[in-house]
């Protein structure tokens, strides 16, 4: 049985995902009683049904305070009894909550006559906290669309098998700041710069050009073998953990060339070893 928790900020999305994980064929249950997950979770993996073989679960604020704090433990004492279980976080910039709020009229399950929307998100924020903490995959809804939420959650989440890493490999562009969610950032500013090629500025690191100069360059080559003899070292310690995602960021000034081209090279270099990798330039739209 593998099971999938889904929770977060009350408009960020946490919903979609939970449906969308249900037409991919999870049996889920959004905002059950945290007090009786075991229970559930006992019960059916002595049924051995396969209509639960894969669960996801909604939890949220409206759970009490001591439960939500509890979910730790349950989660840690979950895999210690052989449940695969993972947990996802959705979040959300306050202003686009606020917005979002505003655009349907929706009511924050916390607000109420004396408490008002952004006190709310505030309280529910902080009512979270322990869940977010045991979080093994953070994603920021800021700026998705739900299509694109729906296809993080079918090529991250959906995919994964029990015992496996799912690994996103991004890169990004340091004048627009880092990744939030990153587990490791590699910088790879030192190397040369397509950019300064007059003929190359307007390509990308995915394009042969771009390529062809950047295969060139020792320096290149050689902070990817760097990248990669880290990576396999250190990804199955995350394994043996019982982690279940990883995102490693690459950034160079832009984030179009030289990050582009170096996440592709260590993506294409790891999945040999590793099943479930996936790229994304955040740059490149």
């Amino acid at each position: 049985m593998r099971l999938v928790i889904i929770s977060g900020v009350s408009g960020s999305g946490k919903s979609v995902a939970l449906h969308f994980l249900e037409d991919l064929g999870f049996y889920c249950i959004d905002n059950i009683p945290v007090a009786l997950l075991r229970s559930f979770v006992d019960e059916i993996v002595t049924r051995d049904d396969p209509a639960f073989a894969n669960v996801g679960i909604g939890l949220d604020a409206r759970s009490r305070p001591t439960d939500i704090a509890a979910v730790p433990a349950l989660v840690q004492q979950l895999r210690t009894d052989g449940i695969s279980s993972e947990v996802i976080f959705l979040q959300t910039d306050n202003k686009v909550l606020l917005s979002r709020f505003s655009e349907t009229r929706r009511k924050h399950p916390l607000t109420d006559k004396d408490t008002g929307l952004e006190e709310a998100i505030a309280k529910e924020r902080a009512l979270l906290a322990p869940i977010i903490n045991t979080a093994e995959l953070v994603i920021d809804t800021t700026g998705m669309t739900v299509y694109e939420l729906r296809e993080q959650i079918r090529e991250r989440v959906a995919p994964r098998t029990p015992g496996s890493v799912s690994i996103l490999i991004e890169s990004f562009g340091y004048k627009n700041g880092l990744p939030p969610n990153a587990d490791f950032v590699f910088d790879v500013r030192c190397l040369p710069n397509p950019y300064w090629e007059l003929s190359l500025r307007r390509l990308n690191g995915k394009d042969e050009p771009v390529k062809i100069f950047l295969d060139a360059a020792p320096a290149v080559q050689e902070m990817i073998d760097d990248i990669i003899a880290f990576l396999q070292k250190w990804i199955p310690r995350y394994q043996d953990s019982q982690r279940s995602y990883l995102t490693i960021a690459i950034g160079c000034t832009g984030g179009m060339h030289r990050s582009v081209y170096v996440a592709e090279a260590v993506a294409e270099r790891l999945g040999g070893a590793t099943r479930s990798i996936r790229t994304h330039h955040t740059e490149l739209r």
